[in-house]
């Protein structure tokens, strides 16, 4: 399997809604990359354009596109 790297960006209305309800969107999401056939292996907060970076490990392009989306 490969490694993908993948940025995200949170919206002023996500920020919003992640400090009305926090939660561990890490076990949100764990589940859809693992019925693509992968899994997280590690994420990070950053600062600048991307609020999160993480690398996940997917079987194919296929894979890691849909999980992107």
């Amino acid at each position: 399997m490969a490694f993908y790297l993948v940025q995200l960006a949170y919206t002023p209305r996500a920020w919003a809604a992640m400090r009305a309800r926090p939660q561990n969107r890490q076990e949100a999401v764990q589940p859809v990359a693992e019925r693509l056939g992968g899994h997280i292996v590690n994420k990070w907060m950053a600062f600048g354009e991307y609020d999160v970076v993480a690398i996940l490990e997917m079987p194919d392009n296929v894979s890691a596109a849909a999980f992107s989306v």
